[in-house]
């Protein structure tokens, strides 16, 4: 068991989520060492106890369990592949959690270069956004090997209240995959219902409180659409990340020869609005599509 006197956590990647994430882990009373590229990012947490590590490297000698939430799945590699990365320098039998979003076939690529060294890997993706991170309610996906989930499912407790261990290593970037399909769309139903109700007159907030709790109740709807209705477009998750992650559930789909309209639909919008320089906007910035057009 990781028990807290003995077990020391790195967390690489203190940006929107990343910050809340690993302050839960410093409140749990863990010794935590930390890492990201910009060290002003992490400086509330160091405030708290937290040890500045130097690398990856620095994290990866230092910690027990390392938790990684980066932008892109080069970040991932960089930061676990890389000469300076994690694979190469992690402690054997060390826990290696992914938590970014990224590609299915890089998660089972680390999981099987980890199991050479006896390194445990495992891919963690999330969901629900700044608030899910900042309340510690998020969703978490594990993709793993059984004894690994059931190691470190006592530290994804604290951070979210729906953790499920989806399979194998690359079953929990699958899933995230799902996840992000069924935001993408519905975010366009989410802008164009709140648009219409501005349009036909109504008082958009009064609308929401009858469409939020029936049967077009969703996440999106409940959380974002009031910011978009207040003018707040400020990121709880990137509009350039989402413009990743869809491309990677298009590439995949791809790969198994499915039709995903809805989904290119939503990145064709979005790679719109990024054009017109709203790539670090929040994803519920989509509303500005029709309010530009």
């Amino acid at each position: 068991m990781l028990s807290k006197e003995d077990t020391v956590i790195g967390f690489i990647g203190t940006g929107v989520m990343g910050k809340s994430m690993a302050g839960h882990l410093l409140d749990a009373g863990y010794q935590l060492t930390v890492y990201t590229r910009t060290k002003e990012k992490a400086a509330e947490l160091l405030e708290k106890g937290a040890v500045w590590s130097e690398s990856p490297r620095e994290v990866a000698q230092k910690a027990d369990v390392i938790f990684t939430i980066v932008g892109y799945p080069s970040d991932v590699e960089e930061v676990y592949l890389g000469e300076d990365g994690l694979i190469g320098n992690a402690k054997p039998g060390s826990y290696l959690i992914d938590m970014t979003t990224s590609t299915p076939s890089l998660a089972v690529k680390i999981h099987e270069k980890a199991k050479e060294k006896g390194i445990h890997a495992i891919d963690a993706p999330v969901s629900g956004g700044d608030v899910g991170a900042r309340e510690a309610r998020l969703a978490i996906m594990v993709g793993s090997d059984d004894e690994a989930f059931l190691e470190v499912e006592p530290l994804l407790n604290l951070l979210g209240t729906n953790i499920v261990h989806q399979g194998e290593p690359g079953a929990g970037q699958h899933t995230k995959m799902a996840n992000q399909i069924a935001i993408a769309s519905n975010m366009i139903g989410v802008c164009e219902a709140i648009i219409y109700a501005e349009r036909a007159g109504l008082d958009p907030e009064t609308v929401l409180k009858s469409i939020s709790t029936g049967a077009a109740g969703s996440w999106s709807l409940s959380n974002l659409a009031p910011r978009m209705i207040a003018g707040n477009f400020e990121p709880g998750f990137f509009i350039k990340h989402f413009i990743k992650d869809m491309k990677i559930a298009l590439d995949e789909a791809k790969r198994m020869d499915m039709e995903v309209p809805g989904l290119s639909m939503a990145l064709s919008l979005y790679e719109q609005l990024a054009e017109k320089g709203e790539e670090n906007s929040g994803t519920q910035a989509l509303y500005n599509y029709w309010k530009q057009s």
